[in-house]
């Protein structure tokens, strides 16, 4: 079965309050774990953003391939303002199929089922929608789909850099269990790779540089559709942010941040004094920290493989190879097109005619070099 028809079947039967799906036909299947994320360690975010239960406390899908003995995982990490699992099973079945790894759908904070259901209803959000243009007129790109992210991030644009900080203390606790041998489905020791997409290559590419707890020492990592500095991404789109959020983003991470950061805080603490936080500072522009940035991309280059797409206008491919291309060792970068009419948000997309076939060969190619690289 091809990329199309496995994304209509595992769309079928995917269920996130089941415990466990058998996949048809397949000794592999899906597990839906719980995940208790300790909110007390998110010490920048605001108070009302701790609240919310949803990204407290959430599942989170594994692909359990058919050697359950098998030591190789690897973690997917997801685009910006997504709300479903649905585009991503077949990939992570894919994944999982083709390198004999256990596979981790991990949510980032504040997406996918982390967020209130509220946010992903496109009934319940239209009035938020007109409220939005009736304070600020109309604006680019303002859909229902992004309208959630939009509003906050325009409230706050640091919910950027906290709701990224959360995610990789959360990955960090996971990846202690997996090291430890406390997780429920995974062997113990088991090696951890990461696939990412979009703002997910953003995060994980941070991760690896920052390297927390040196988790990550041995990991590979492949970027689909990212891998860029953010100053070089134009997040505008219905099904991420409008314009007025981009901009206000923008303007923020490339003028105030450093600004606002220079005073004494445990921010600019952990800004100053952690891989990590230099690791986020020169991902915001390519004169930003560039010498950190390229040593650490330099010393990774083994470890990093990315694929660009040549009318993805979110992240450019030339912001991906701008980012890449350093002194000394460059990780491996190819940029890819296809025969048919695609997006960044939708590199796959589903067709019931012959674009169908088009459409499956260039998912196969795709993830034949990801999956080779992260075997």
């Amino acid at each position: 079965m091809g990329y199309t028809g496995k994304h209509n079947e595992l769309k079928s039967i995917f269920n996130p309050g089941l415990r466990e799906i058998s996949i048809p036909g397949s000794e592999m299947k899906i597990m839906n774990e719980l995940f208790s994320s300790d909110f007390a360690s998110d010490k920048f975010s605001i108070e009302s953003d701790r609240m919310i239960e949803e990204n407290n406390s959430f599942t989170y899908p594994v692909f359990v391939p058919a050697d359950r003995n098998s030591r190789k995982v690897i973690l997917l990490l997801h685009g910006l303002n997504e709300r479903s699992w649905i585009k991503y099973l077949s990939w992570a079945y894919y994944l999982s199929l083709n390198t004999g790894s256990y596979v981790i759908l991990f949510p980032i904070s504040f997406h996918i089922n982390r967020s209130p259901v509220l946010w992903s209803d496109p009934r319940a959000m239209i009035p938020f929608v007109k409220e939005r243009r009736s304070i600020f007129g109309e604006t680019e790109m303002a859909s229902f789909a992004n309208i959630a992210l939009s509003n906050r991030l325009t409230e706050d644009p640091m919910r950027f850099f906290n709701s990224g900080y959360r995610t990789v203390r959360d990955l960090v606790q996971l990846m202690s269990m997996i090291r430890d041998g406390s997780h429920p489905l995974i062997p113990k020791g088991s090696r951890v790779n990461l696939f990412s997409y979009s703002i997910g290559a953003f995060l994980a590419q941070i991760i690896m540089m920052g390297n927390p707890g040196n988790l990550f020492s041995e990991s590979k990592l492949f970027m689909l559709c990212g891998g860029s500095v953010f100053s070089n991404m134009h997040g505008t789109s219905k099904l991420i942010m409008d314009s007025l959020a981009y901009e206000k983003l923008y303007n923020y991470y490339m003028v105030r941040f450093e600004e606002e950061i220079k005073e004494k805080s445990p921010l600019i603490d952990f800004l100053s004094s952690s891989r990590l936080g230099m690791a986020f500072r020169s991902m915001i522009d390519l004169g930003r920290f560039r010498s950190f940035r390229e040593k650490a991309l330099c010393g990774l280059s083994d470890q990093l493989s990315a694929v660009g797409l040549l009318k993805d206008s979110v992240i450019p491919a030339k912001g991906i190879m701008d980012t890449l291309s350093i002194s000394g060792k460059m990780p491996s970068y190819e940029t890819c097109d296809f025969t048919y009419s695609y997006s960044h948000e939708n590199p796959f997309p589903i067709h019931d005619n012959h674009l169908s076939l088009m459409v499956d060969e260039s998912f196969e190619k795709i993830f034949k070099k990801a999956s080779l690289f992260l075997r």
